[in-house]
């Protein structure tokens, strides 16, 4: 019997000094080479609204193709956790690229269409800004609806003037309004929106919004 606990206990500090010289375990995964080379793997996650995943499935290979092909980036849909889910890869020449992406799948989560957000991923100074109406005036019930129609305007015609002259794109989602163009555009337009927010007729905007315009031609 003593034989055996001393056996035991022998080889119980033998496994235990075995266990002490085992290195730790790594907290992280090893970086691949091509990871090491260029910065470890970049990942970024859009998530996709109930109202947008239909038109997401209709338009997924206008998705597919110039984020894969164009931009050299990897993306799948989380069908389980309703998200876009976007990666960087060896071959990707640009880590920006990434991020533009994923400005791309958000501005379409906002309501824009494919054709107007893909100008994300061509030019460098786009981007979206958003406002809701409170954020400018304060306004409930008919006072609400009536300003979301001064912003539409008969037909969308007031939206569309707006975004003509300014070369924006603008989307009005009930209460929202999200702007996609460049700093200065979308300047000139938040404030045409602003102005008929506050309750100014779209003929007083309009000829505010040709004065502005003509300014910045001038410039340009």
């Amino acid at each position: 019997m003593q034989s055996n606990e001393a056996s035991s206990s022998m080889d119980v500090d033998t496994v235990s000094s075995k266990a002490k010289v085992l290195p730790p375990k790594p907290k992280f995964k090893p970086l691949k080479p091509h990871e090491m080379a260029s910065g470890q793997v970049q990942f970024r996650k859009v998530s996709v609204p109930p109202h947008r995943y239909t038109p997401l499935h209709k338009l997924w290979m206008e998705f597919y193709t110039p984020i894969y092909e164009q931009m050299k980036i990897d993306i799948r849909m989380n069908k389980r956790g309703r998200k876009v889910e976007l990666k960087t890869r060896p071959d990707t020449p640009d880590i920006s690229n990434l991020q533009k992406c994923a400005d791309f799948v958000h501005a379409f989560m906002l309501g824009f269409d494919v054709i107007d957000a893909i100008a994300i991923l061509r030019l460098d100074e786009l981007y979206v800004e958003s406002f809701e109406i409170k954020d400018v005036k304060t306004l409930r019930g008919d006072h609400l609806s009536r300003a979301i129609g001064r912003l539409s305007g008969k037909g969308g015609k007031t939206k569309f003037t707006i975004e003509n002259a300014t070369k924006t794109r603008i989307v009005i989602a009930d209460t929202k309004i999200h702007i996609l163009g460049s700093f200065a555009n979308i300047k000139v337009a938040r404030d045409s929106l602003c102005y008929l927010i506050m309750g100014s007729p779209a003929g007083k905007v309009y000829s505010k919004l040709r004065a502005i315009t003509s300014r910045m031609a001038e410039r340009f």
